[in-house]
């Protein structure tokens, strides 16, 4: 017996698939399931991180529900993701945010700190909050530019320090691969290999519904890394070259954040709608307030960025500015609360099947 219902349930779907094997063609989860002929709590929880939702196996399945085995691993598995999130989570007080990390925890963390910078900018000098400002140096005019510093790096560093926590504990949970597997995990990672099955499996891909996840993945993740990309450029342009923003649309900084707002403009908009046109037997409804939280304080980020890019030399740079890094700061905090870590624990998880298959080889 296991410590929870979800992982006795995981483990009796992971027995009847073992004995039948009509999906081991699909994805990683069932390759890796037949190295094995019982499962510990911390190996069905790698297979939950492992499996990337696609829904194939459920579709093939014969002993799918109404068949009295009531077989549904992608649910399971889902349920039991959300499970280990919050087990990994760091520090533990914080787990049951995955419980309640919805839009509104996200939200109520942005607005309360956009509140902060506005209160902070009218106490300090009320004209200046509503002034045009422009030339170098325009956005600290609200606030110093070490004092956006010390806020945000070190909500930042938390974020930092918590997610390494989790993965640390996904690692004590599960082993830690060879350096050598990280390789092969970032191209699975980075391609989304597994997707939507990861191989032909069983159904005629003439019955497949179209997925577009994979584009509006990429957007996402690329976006957001584009998005990085830009701020760190900024921050050398301050610290080794003495430039202060903001800096023209030419620029390295304002370039790299254009076209990585783009994609995360685009990309959650298009996660949540591929997420709403998917079977609803397949999913956990518990998760939904989390992925839905993290996608919109991408969108938010995004949004708020570009407008204070379009509007900084106007009097409505002000109050964007205190929304886009309210939205940044309520993003930064809630991240190894929400959605974002699944990506991680994802990729570690692949790491360790790769282990797990050149050991087999």
């Amino acid at each position: 017996m296991h410590a929870t219902e979800t992982l006795n349930e995981a483990d009796r779907l992971m027995v009847v698939c073992n004995s039948c094997r009509y999906c081991e063609g699909l994805c990683a989860v069932f390759p890796a399931m037949e190295m094995r002929r019982a499962f510990t709590s911390g190996e069905l929880r790698y297979f939950a991180n492992l499996c990337h939702s696609c829904g194939a196996c459920y579709d093939d399945c014969q002993f799918s529900p109404p068949h009295e085995f009531n077989v549904n691993v992608p649910k399971v598995l889902a349920q039991l993701r959300a499970e280990s999130y919050a087990l990994y989570a760091w520090p533990q007080a914080f787990a049951p945010l995955f419980q309640r990390n919805g839009l509104a925890v996200s939200l109520i963390a942005a607005l309360s700190v956009a509140a902060f910078i506005l209160g902070f900018a009218a106490w300090t000098d009320p004209g200046a909050l509503f002034a045009a400002h422009t030339g170098p140096g325009a956005f600290y005019r609200l606030m110093p530019h070490n004092t956006m510093v010390a806020i945000f790096g070190l909500a930042f560093l938390y974020a930092c320090l918590a997610i390494a926590m989790g993965l640390s504990n996904f690692w004590r949970d599960g082993g830690e691969p060879e350096s050598r597997d990280y390789a092969q995990a970032g191209h699975d990672a980075a391609t989304l290999r597994y997707l939507d099955g990861g191989g032909a499996g069983c159904r005629d891909s003439d019955t497949r519904t179209p997925d577009r996840r994979r584009l509006y993945h990429h957007l996402t993740f690329y976006g957001f890394l584009l998005c990085f990309a830009s701020t760190s450029a900024a921050t050398l342009y301050h610290y080794l070259l003495g430039l202060q923003a903001p800096y023209p649309w030419y620029d390295l900084p304002v370039v790299l954040g254009t076209l990585g707002g783009i994609g995360l403009l685009i990309g959650p908009v298009g996660l949540l709608a591929e997420k709403a046109k998917r079977d609803p037997r397949t999913q956990d409804a518990n998760l939904r307030g989390m992925d839905t939280g993290f996608l919109a304080m991408l969108f938010l980020t995004s949004l708020t960025g570009l407008a204070l890019l379009l509007l900084r030399s106007t009097p409505a740079m002000g109050v964007l500015l205190a929304l886009h890094l309210g939205v940044v700061f309520g993003l930064f905090v809630t991240m190894p609360y929400g959605k974002f870590v699944h990506g991680l624990y994802r990729y570690a998880a692949l790491a360790r099947y790769a282990r797990e298959r050149r050991s087999e080889a």
